[in-house]
């Protein structure tokens, strides 16, 4: 299994997840700080009696240096993501702006099409990609951020559909609020908030139910469902 955002919460409790769930010869934690992808490495060797091994993936540098035709794999977690500064200060930053549409968006896809070619040619393999109801419409707190997620969100869907015919499938995962390092600095409403340990477990029982698109937690579905019908004249009034 390829891990993409090793360092993320929610990947790590992924990756625990699907260890106990299964035996896996061999998982690849990619990561813009692999050093600190030390002392997990070492705990999931010790627990799970599987080879790890840490790579760079580093989408703000010229290039990823990753082969993934060299690798053994038929998984891959993507969980690569940057939040940005706010709107309003964000918008005056175009430093913060480019990276947030470069790590979410720009050149993640293109790490992805270069996987996704991989996985054609092994023969099969599932792609299960972050992305975030933040995508489902624009709203001034976080348009940056949203509008690179929107873009991941259309392009996940459409690679599922040029990959279903080749015996490959992509997952697109939808989270709203998680008690992540992500958001720690944000106050966010705790009946909407879920840890990263129980967005693993329902990732992953959508990966088994081979899901095309799954809200974490299931209720965010309704609640952007309810977003998107209203009216734009009312809607750009709003403060959300």
């Amino acid at each position: 299994m390829i891990v993409l955002g090793a360092n993320s919460d929610v990947a790590k409790a992924f990756v625990e997840k699907i260890l106990k769930e299964q035996h896996l010869k061999r998982v690849y934690l990619c990561s813009s700080n692999p050093n600190e992808l030390a002392p997990f490495k070492a705990h999931l060797e010790v627990k799970y009696s599987v080879d790890i091994e840490v790579l760079e993936f580093n989408l703000l540098a010229n290039t990823v240096k990753i082969d993934y035709s060299a690798l053994d794999y038929k998984l891959v977690f993507c969980a690569s993501g940057y939040l940005g500064k706010p709107a309003e200060k964000g918008i005056l930053d175009e430093h913060d702006s480019l990276k947030i549409v470069t790590i979410n968006y720009a050149k993640l896809v293109v790490e992805l099409n270069k996987i996704a070619t991989d996985l054609v040619s092994k023969g099969s393999g599932t792609i299960i990609g972050l992305s975030s109801v933040a995508g489902e419409r624009g709203r001034q707190s976080n348009f940056l951020y949203g509008s690179a997620k929107a873009g991941f969100t259309a392009y996940l869907s459409g690679l599922r559909n040029y990959l279903v015919s080749k015996n490959c499938h992509v997952l697109t995962v939808k989270p709203g609020f998680m008690d992540t390092k992500m958001i720690e600095d944000i106050d966010t409403p705790k009946p909407l908030t879920i840890t990263a340990e129980k967005a693993a477990h329902l990732i992953y029982k959508g990966y088994k139910s081979k899901k095309n698109t799954i809200y974490i937690a299931g209720i965010w579905r309704y609640i952007m469902a309810i977003i998107k019908m209203i009216p734009e004249f009312i809607f750009k009034k709003l403060s959300l």
